[in-house]
């Protein structure tokens, strides 16, 4: 599902203030920390609560094999202006339908400053770039208002609430699910690409006007 270009650890991808890049083995102390809090694992479907022993490490090695063979991927949050310790996570997996399912999760430090958006916007952004997919798709439970807002600032439209199995919480629970589309991405993601076709569209030897300029 994913590329070559993925499967490698050096791959990362940047942001205004962040760098999201595959976890290490060092990462797990700093991983453990926000995962082991109830306020996090309960809003998720894979992080267990109480946290086991070990978990943090078996998730970095299974993140790292699962980026590795292009079956996901699993990439650390940390922040370009601090020490870089891990803040959260953000993973894609896919399947032959052309269909990829996002997931996040960020330290409770730093909800609330748009940290989560900003990676979940770089990480559908690598998604529709690098590989096939038609469509992105994400859940998050209904009694968390605050992912929903994510979801929908990255442009992902709602579709319906339902009973999603969540393992880690014990089966099934009560989730709004999204989706975005490629179309929808790139209607999106236009804005962006405005100025440079602006330039593309005059000609290599023709300056930009005071109005374009301002624009870029």
């Amino acid at each position: 599902m994913f590329p070559d270009l993925t499967s490698d650890d050096i791959f990362r991808i940047e942001t205004k203030r962040l760098w999201l890049r595959w976890p290490r083995a060092t990462d797990a102390a700093a991983i453990k920390a926000f995962a082991n809090l109830a306020e996090v694992a309960q809003m998720t479907a894979e992080i267990p609560h109480p946290y086991p022993a070990g978990e943090a490490e078996r998730f970095v090695f299974q993140a790292r094999a699962d980026n590795a063979c292009g079956r996901g991927l699993v990439l650390a949050i940390t922040q370009k202006s601090t020490e870089r310790n891990v803040i959260g996570l953000v993973a894609a997996h896919g399947d032959q339908t052309l269909n990829i399912e996002i997931g996040y999760a960020v330290a409770p430090a730093f909800w609330g400053k748009g940290i989560a958006t900003e990676a979940v916007k770089a990480l559908v952004d690598t998604v529709f770039r690098l590989t096939k997919a038609e469509r992105v798709t994400a859940n998050s439970r209904v009694i968390n208002p605050a992912s929903r807002r994510v979801l929908e600032k990255c442009g992902f439209a709602y579709l319906d609430t339902g009973l999603d199995n969540l393992p880690a919480r014990g089966g099934l629970h009560p989730c709004d699910r999204f989706d975005l589309d490629r179309k929808g991405w790139m209607k999106r993601l236009a804005p962006r690409l405005l100025p440079s076709m602006l330039q593309q569209v005059r000609g290599r030897d023709t300056p930009p006007s005071e109005a374009e300029t301002a624009a870029q």
